[in-house]
């Protein structure tokens, strides 16, 4: 875990040229994931705050793949930069492989806190897949540092991902579309492999994982889509013609993750091809949003710039502090079959008679918690840097 100092008073924490609609949208994203992942009850939260159940989307799906949409990003200006300085590629191919060890390690410290037992262990999770997407597409960078390899390879995982999912047999199950449904709870080859490698115990929900291993194909999809976003950002054009062309990009990305939907449905948790362009369209869409509020029309300060880049700039570390203490809470038990989490939320709920209401106020209590917690940190400008 590297940390980083920076020394000076405490304002604009923004290097000259860097985006400070990166780390704004960096901070809106954690702080959202923060907010979903901590509901004071998840059935009675409001639709937009929960999962989709299966096939569909809400806006809490879109969290996720923005944050390993921004991974892409922020790969190609941390390592160009590094380059710039006169780093070696050996040297970076290492920094890359620690600090992908460091995020994998973090993900099974989070799956596993507190009760650290080996036989329950998740392997799978938010923390090992953006470890794994972030060493393939750094690791590709480094060797091909153009975009067209890029494209190519985008367009292979989308496409190679469906013909897997659409026409290899499922042991058991057969043939998806002829002896099963397209993307069968448990019948599709994604929750089917995941129980061959790992048993009900290890598995998020028991029978299938949403981030098993053969859907972190599509997901390299949105890292790599990132990747390219920072490439465009790297171009020479002006603010405003980059702004553009990533809204085109977005727009393009809505329209054609909804086309392919009719035959590859949007699903989050098997991370459908549809799924990639759709999220990764909305993501484009805020970022070049983002980019023309903060960037080109310059509007820099306020109580919510401050709140996003406490995020922003620990982005990790908010998100790892978080799910430690959402285990923590969850941990304690004030009554039988009652934790501390709960027992609050019934506290907020005896005086707020709407429950989703009561939920929310849970939520945002939470976030402000982590937010608070983050807080030190930024404000003597010290940034951790997994």
């Amino acid at each position: 875990m590297n940390t980083t100092i920076v020394a000076g008073e405490t304002g604009s924490m923004v290097k000259p040229g860097r985006l400070l609609s990166l780390d704004l949208l960096r901070g809106l994203t954690i702080g959202f994931m923060i907010l979903v992942n901590n509901n004071g009850s998840e059935a009675a939260a409001y639709w937009p705050l929960k999962h989709a159940a299966w096939n569909g989307f809400t806006p809490t799906d879109l969290v996720f793949p923005t944050f390993l949409f921004l991974v892409g990003i922020s790969t190609v200006f941390s390592t160009a930069s590094r380059l710039a300085q006169g780093a070696t590629k050996q040297s970076l191919f290492l920094h890359t492989l620690r600090r992908a060890v460091i995020l994998f390690l973090l993900g099974l410290l989070v799956n596993s806190f507190p009760q650290f037992h080996l036989h329950t262990l998740r392997i799978y999770g938010v923390l090992p897949r953006i470890a794994v997407c972030y060493f393939v597409v750094a690791t590709l960078y480094l060797v091909w540092p153009g975009w067209k390899d890029k494209v190519v390879l985008v367009v292979a995982a989308l496409a190679g991902y469906w013909i897997i999912m659409r026409f290899v047999p499922v042991p058991g199950y057969g043939v998806p579309t002829h002896d099963v449904p397209l993307l069968d709870h448990d019948g599709n080859l994604v929750a089917w492999l995941d129980r061959q490698i790992f048993s009900a115990s290890h598995l998020y929900e028991r029978t299938r994982d949403p981030e098993g291993l053969i859907s972190t194909l599509p997901a390299l999809g949105t890292a790599l889509i990132g990747m390219l976003t920072g490439l465009w950002l790297r171009t020479e054009r002006t603010l405003k013609a980059k702004a553009r062309g990533i809204e085109y990009a977005g727009l393009s990305g809505v329209l054609l993750g909804w086309l392919w939907n009719v035959w590859f449905p949007i699903n989050k948790k098997l991370w459908t091809s549809s799924y990639v362009l759709f999220a990764a369209g909305w993501s484009l869409l805020l970022l070049a949003f983002s980019i023309w509020l903060v960037d080109v029309r310059g509007v820099r300060r306020g109580w919510w710039t401050t709140f996003l880049q406490v995020f922003g700039t620990n982005a990790i570390v908010a998100y790892v502090f978080s799910e430690l203490l959402a285990g923590a809470i969850g941990s304690i038990h004030v009554a039988p079959g009652v934790n501390l989490g709960r027992w609050m939320y019934n506290g907020i709920h005896s005086v707020v008679p709407d429950a989703a209401f009561a939920s929310l106020l849970y939520s945002l209590g939470f976030v402000l918690v982590c937010w608070l917690a983050v807080y030190p940190l930024y404000r003597r400008r010290i940034f951790i840097k997994i």
